[in-house]
């Protein structure tokens, strides 16, 4: 674990600023296996996992299902046989903040359980 993964998603206000390169510089190497990608202007964090069958897939879902909601921040997914897409974006900033690397990170926990 990291410092992120053990850090709290914070409630988001539509105000709240992006994080800057220079912050994503500084938090990128704590998730390796996320890429910065750039949808229709909006800079996201996006992560495919593999699993062996559907049903793992699906229960990795779930988990990171259960965790976006109780911190109240919600990532696209894209469930698939054998493998989960995760994409993570502040949409009230139409942009990246601090808890989307948090979320990144308690994700990747989840995957190593």
């Amino acid at each position: 674990m990291n410092e992120l993964s053990n850090s709290p998603c914070e409630a988001c206000r539509a105000d709240a600023p992006r994080v800057t390169d220079a912050e994503i510089q500084q938090l990128t190497p704590q998730i390796p296996e996320w890429s910065l990608i750039e949808v229709e202007g909006v800079k996201q964090l996006k992560r495919t996992y593999e699993f062996k069958n559907f049903i793992e897939a699906l229960t990795f879902t779930n988990k990171v299902g259960d965790i976006a909601e109780s911190a109240g921040h919600h990532p696209a997914i894209l469930t698939e046989w054998g493998r989960v897409t995760l994409r993570w974006w502040t949409h009230k900033i139409k942009g990246l903040h601090r808890n989307d690397f948090i979320m990144a990170a308690k994700s990747d926990v989840i995957y190593k359980a």
